[in-house]
Protein backbone atom coordinates (compact mmCIF):
# COMPACT_ATOMS: atom_id res chain seq x y z
CA UNK A 1 0.00 0.00 0.00
CA UNK A 2 1.69 3.22 -0.93
CA UNK A 3 2.10 6.08 1.60
CA UNK A 4 -0.64 8.64 2.10
CA UNK A 5 0.27 12.09 0.93
CA UNK A 6 0.86 14.30 3.17
CA UNK A 7 -1.21 17.72 2.98
CA UNK A 8 -1.03 20.83 4.63
CA UNK A 9 -4.75 22.18 3.68
CA UNK A 10 -7.12 24.78 4.91
CA UNK A 11 -8.83 22.76 7.50
CA UNK A 12 -12.76 21.78 8.10
CA UNK A 13 -14.98 24.44 10.17
CA UNK A 14 -13.18 26.42 12.11
CA UNK A 15 -12.86 24.94 15.97
CA UNK A 16 -15.02 26.45 18.39
CA UNK A 17 -13.41 25.25 21.48
CA UNK A 18 -12.45 28.07 23.50
CA UNK A 19 -8.70 28.63 23.84
CA UNK A 20 -8.33 31.84 26.23
CA UNK A 21 -7.32 29.85 29.54
CA UNK A 22 -4.74 27.97 28.04
CA UNK A 23 -3.15 31.62 26.44
CA UNK A 24 -3.63 33.17 29.60
CA UNK A 25 -1.23 30.02 30.93
CA UNK A 26 1.31 29.93 28.64
CA UNK A 27 1.58 34.00 28.79
CA UNK A 28 2.09 34.12 32.51
CA UNK A 29 5.06 31.45 32.00
CA UNK A 30 6.61 33.48 29.42
CA UNK A 31 6.37 36.50 31.63
CA UNK A 32 8.20 35.11 34.43
CA UNK A 33 10.72 33.11 31.99
CA UNK A 34 11.46 37.17 30.80
CA UNK A 35 11.46 38.65 34.43
CA UNK A 36 14.25 36.01 35.14
CA UNK A 37 16.28 36.56 32.32
CA UNK A 38 15.86 39.86 33.05
CA UNK A 39 16.84 39.70 36.68
CA UNK A 40 20.07 37.59 35.50
CA UNK A 41 21.21 39.81 32.98
CA UNK A 42 20.84 43.12 35.44
CA UNK A 43 18.30 44.36 32.53
CA UNK A 44 14.32 45.10 33.03
CA UNK A 45 13.14 45.44 29.17
CA UNK A 46 15.76 44.60 26.61
CA UNK A 47 13.75 41.19 26.49
CA UNK A 48 10.55 42.30 26.74
CA UNK A 49 11.53 45.12 23.72
CA UNK A 50 13.13 42.42 21.24
CA UNK A 51 9.26 40.40 21.61
CA UNK A 52 7.25 43.69 20.86
CA UNK A 53 9.37 43.80 17.91
CA UNK A 54 8.56 40.56 16.24
CA UNK A 55 6.62 41.20 13.24
CA UNK A 56 8.34 38.83 10.94
CA UNK A 57 9.08 35.08 11.05
CA UNK A 58 10.39 32.24 9.73
CA UNK A 59 9.11 28.87 9.46
CA UNK A 60 10.65 25.61 8.60
CA UNK A 61 8.96 22.58 6.31
CA UNK A 62 10.71 19.69 3.92
CA UNK A 63 10.50 19.21 0.56
CA UNK A 64 12.01 16.10 0.04
CA UNK A 65 9.96 12.78 0.65
CA UNK A 66 10.37 11.14 4.15
CA UNK A 67 8.19 8.48 5.08
CA UNK A 68 6.54 8.73 8.56
CA UNK A 69 3.73 6.52 9.99
CA UNK A 70 2.58 5.87 6.02
CA UNK A 71 2.45 9.60 5.20
CA UNK A 72 4.86 11.41 3.21
CA UNK A 73 5.81 14.68 5.41
CA UNK A 74 7.17 16.43 2.07
CA UNK A 75 5.38 19.70 2.03
CA UNK A 76 7.89 22.94 0.22
CA UNK A 77 6.60 25.59 -1.38
CA UNK A 78 6.25 24.28 -4.72
CA UNK A 79 3.03 22.47 -2.60
CA UNK A 80 1.92 25.34 -1.11
CA UNK A 81 2.06 27.28 -4.78
CA UNK A 82 -0.38 24.26 -5.90
CA UNK A 83 -3.18 24.38 -2.85
CA UNK A 84 -6.04 25.91 -3.84
CA UNK A 85 -5.64 29.70 -3.15
CA UNK A 86 -1.95 28.86 -2.45
CA UNK A 87 -2.97 28.69 0.81
CA UNK A 88 -2.77 26.02 3.36
CA UNK A 89 -2.71 25.15 7.22
CA UNK A 90 0.30 24.90 8.79
CA UNK A 91 0.09 21.99 11.37
CA UNK A 92 2.22 19.58 12.82
CA UNK A 93 4.29 21.74 15.40
CA UNK A 94 5.28 19.87 18.42
CA UNK A 95 7.25 21.84 20.22
CA UNK A 96 5.90 24.36 23.03
CA UNK A 97 8.36 27.82 22.42
CA UNK A 98 7.63 27.17 18.33
CA UNK A 99 3.67 26.74 19.24
CA UNK A 100 3.47 30.21 21.45
CA UNK A 101 5.16 31.38 18.47
CA UNK A 102 2.71 30.54 16.12
CA UNK A 103 0.25 32.00 18.38
CA UNK A 104 1.69 35.64 18.25
CA UNK A 105 1.18 35.59 15.16
CA UNK A 106 -0.59 38.28 13.26
CA UNK A 107 -2.55 38.52 9.76
CA UNK A 108 -0.66 40.04 7.57
CA UNK A 109 2.55 39.48 8.89
CA UNK A 110 5.08 37.95 6.62
CA UNK A 111 7.60 34.60 7.00
CA UNK A 112 10.07 32.54 5.13
CA UNK A 113 9.20 29.85 4.17
CA UNK A 114 12.54 27.97 4.68
CA UNK A 115 13.46 24.07 3.04
CA UNK A 116 15.18 21.94 5.53
CA UNK A 117 16.04 18.40 6.38
CA UNK A 118 17.12 18.41 2.85
CA UNK A 119 20.36 18.50 0.26
CA UNK A 120 20.97 22.09 0.20
CA UNK A 121 18.63 24.12 3.46
CA UNK A 122 17.54 27.48 2.93
CA UNK A 123 15.36 29.92 2.16
CA UNK A 124 12.86 29.54 -0.65
CA UNK A 125 10.30 32.52 -0.37
CA UNK A 126 8.11 34.48 1.34
CA UNK A 127 4.52 33.61 2.78
CA UNK A 128 1.70 35.32 4.96
CA UNK A 129 -0.33 35.16 7.63
CA UNK A 130 -3.44 34.58 6.38
CA UNK A 131 -5.86 33.25 9.83
CA UNK A 132 -4.60 33.59 13.12
CA UNK A 133 -3.61 30.72 15.13
CA UNK A 134 -6.58 28.18 16.30
CA UNK A 135 -6.46 24.26 17.42
CA UNK A 136 -4.62 21.76 15.09
CA UNK A 137 -6.68 19.07 14.10
CA UNK A 138 -3.98 16.43 13.68
CA UNK A 139 -2.97 16.10 17.32
CA UNK A 140 -6.09 14.17 17.62
CA UNK A 141 -6.13 12.00 14.54
CA UNK A 142 -4.33 8.32 15.41
CA UNK A 143 -3.07 7.52 12.21
CA UNK A 144 -1.44 10.88 11.53
CA UNK A 145 2.67 11.32 12.73
CA UNK A 146 1.81 14.25 14.88
CA UNK A 147 -1.14 12.61 17.05
CA UNK A 148 -0.65 13.28 20.49
CA UNK A 149 -2.44 11.12 22.72
CA UNK A 150 -2.10 13.25 25.80
CA UNK A 151 -4.22 16.22 24.19
CA UNK A 152 -7.65 16.12 24.44
CA UNK A 153 -10.52 18.58 22.85
CA UNK A 154 -11.51 20.18 25.75
CA UNK A 155 -8.13 21.30 26.51
CA UNK A 156 -5.84 21.09 22.89
CA UNK A 157 -2.48 21.45 23.33
CA UNK A 158 -1.15 22.50 19.52
CA UNK A 159 -2.27 25.38 17.57
CA UNK A 160 -1.49 26.12 13.52
CA UNK A 161 -1.95 29.29 11.73
CA UNK A 162 -2.71 29.35 7.98
CA UNK A 163 -0.46 30.65 5.53
CA UNK A 164 -0.57 31.74 2.25
CA UNK A 165 2.03 32.01 -0.81
CA UNK A 166 3.33 35.84 -1.47
CA UNK A 167 6.58 35.16 -3.96
CA UNK A 168 9.64 33.07 -4.69
CA UNK A 169 12.89 34.73 -3.87
CA UNK A 170 14.73 35.94 -6.93
CA UNK A 171 17.88 33.22 -5.62
CA UNK A 172 17.42 30.79 -3.38
CA UNK A 173 19.40 31.62 -0.20
CA UNK A 174 21.36 28.48 1.41
CA UNK A 175 21.72 27.95 4.95
CA UNK A 176 25.43 27.46 4.48
CA UNK A 177 25.85 31.42 3.49
CA UNK A 178 23.77 32.65 6.25
CA UNK A 179 25.88 30.69 8.53
CA UNK A 180 28.90 32.68 6.90
CA UNK A 181 27.19 35.99 7.27
CA UNK A 182 26.03 35.00 10.79
CA UNK A 183 29.74 34.41 12.24
CA UNK A 184 30.80 37.66 10.31
CA UNK A 185 28.35 39.41 12.22
CA UNK A 186 28.66 37.91 15.60
CA UNK A 187 32.06 40.17 15.29
CA UNK A 188 31.10 42.94 13.66
CA UNK A 189 27.74 43.88 15.33
CA UNK A 190 25.65 42.82 12.14
CA UNK A 191 22.39 42.14 11.34
CA UNK A 192 22.44 38.69 11.74
CA UNK A 193 24.64 38.57 14.85
CA UNK A 194 21.66 37.27 16.82
CA UNK A 195 19.79 35.32 14.17
CA UNK A 196 17.60 32.88 15.69
CA UNK A 197 18.22 30.26 12.74
CA UNK A 198 21.93 29.98 14.29
CA UNK A 199 20.58 30.54 18.61
CA UNK A 200 17.73 28.66 18.68
CA UNK A 201 18.47 26.12 15.60
CA UNK A 202 16.35 23.16 16.87
CA UNK A 203 12.89 25.56 16.21
CA UNK A 204 10.65 24.86 13.48
CA UNK A 205 8.98 28.25 13.76
CA UNK A 206 11.43 31.07 14.58
CA UNK A 207 10.98 34.89 15.29
CA UNK A 208 12.85 37.69 13.15
CA UNK A 209 13.36 41.16 13.69
CA UNK A 210 12.67 43.95 11.24
CA UNK A 211 16.44 44.04 10.53
CA UNK A 212 17.23 40.78 9.68
CA UNK A 213 14.22 40.07 7.65
CA UNK A 214 15.23 42.99 5.62
CA UNK A 215 18.56 42.03 5.55
CA UNK A 216 17.98 38.87 3.88
CA UNK A 217 15.61 39.94 1.22
CA UNK A 218 18.61 42.30 0.23
CA UNK A 219 20.45 39.39 0.05
CA UNK A 220 18.56 38.13 -3.16
CA UNK A 221 19.98 40.82 -5.60
CA UNK A 222 23.20 39.69 -4.46
CA UNK A 223 25.26 37.32 -6.55
CA UNK A 224 27.17 35.28 -4.92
Amino acid sequence: MPPTKRKRRAPPAKDSKDLNEEKEDSGAEQKVKVRRKAAASGGSSSSEKQKEEYRYWLMKSEPQSRIEKGMDMKFGIEDLKAQPDQRACWDGVRNYQARNFLRQMKVGQEAFFYHSNCKEPGIAGVVKIVKEAYTDHTQFEPKNPHYDASSSRENPKWSMVDVQFVRMLKRYIPLAELKQLHQKHKTSDGPLRHMALFTRARLSVQPLIQEEFDFVLSLEDKKL
